[in-house]
């Protein structure tokens, strides 16, 4: 089952500040300087970079195409969503592929095999939302530093979970990187108003994925009927 291992840890990785926690333990020696802004100056900016507070809890449903690279192969791949419930499908070579969470429990399906989230994942993706961002809560985050990527200046929120990088200039999310691996946002497009990633370049289990996102429909598309 290894093809659909990437997308669902980059579904991990974006929710992540949601189940992120603070943790108490001696944090490691770093050049990163401390920043100016508080975990929620960070995140308010963030959620004013992507529409607005308001406009994304506005969102209630979201159904999003997207293409996938993996391993020299294009995947087409539809998600949808609704509160911490998503069902995402995947289609290559002439088999399909789905990762499906009714908010209680879920599986991933290849091949005719199914094989059920892991009871800690189970755990992280019931605090999921259908806007990522407004899962990010100030108190998860023991520090902001600040350190340069290329040259650019990051805003970077510190848990135990991972750390989550905040472009300095425009307050948007560039990078997340977590045990299950990094994720880079490589560009955004605007739908009604609210930014969503268009490409993101990720990494996890020794496979490398570029994910782009075709269409974003809001709001529509998306019933309770999906996720039974």
């Amino acid at each position: 089952m290894k093809k659909i291992i990437i997308p669902f840890f980059c579904a991990v990785l974006f929710s992540a500040p949601a189940m992120a926690q603070k943790t108490t333990a001696t944090p490691a020696k770093t050049e990163a300087a401390t920043s100016k802004l508080t975990p929620k100056e960070v995140i308010e900016n963030y959620l004013k970079a992507l529409g607005g507070k308001d406009k994304l809890e506005s969102v209630k449903t979201t159904l999003t195409e997207n293409t996938l690279s993996v391993q020299g192969m294009e995947v087409a791949m539809t998600t949808k969503k609704m509160g911490s419930k998503f069902k995402s499908e995947q289609s290559v070579m002439g088999q399909k592929m789905v990762q499906f969470f009714d908010g209680e429990k879920g599986y991933f399906e290849q091949g005719g095999q199914k094989m059920d989230i892991p009871a800690d994942k189970v755990a992280e993706l019931k605090k999921g939302k259908v806007m990522d961002a407004l899962g990010y809560d100030p108190a998860n985050f023991t520090t902001v530093t600040v350190e340069k990527v290329d040259g650019k200046e990051y805003n970077v929120l510190n848990s135990d979970k991972g750390k989550f990088y905040f472009d300095a200039a425009t307050g948007l999310l560039y990078k997340s990187s977590a045990a299950e691996g990094n994720a880079t946002v490589k560009s955004y497009m605007t739908v009604d108003g609210i930014k969503f990633p268009q490409e993101i370049e990720a990494e996890g289990g020794g496979q490398k994925v570029n994910i782009k996102t075709t269409k974003v429909t809001i709001n529509s598309g998306v019933t309770e009927a999906d996720f039974k």
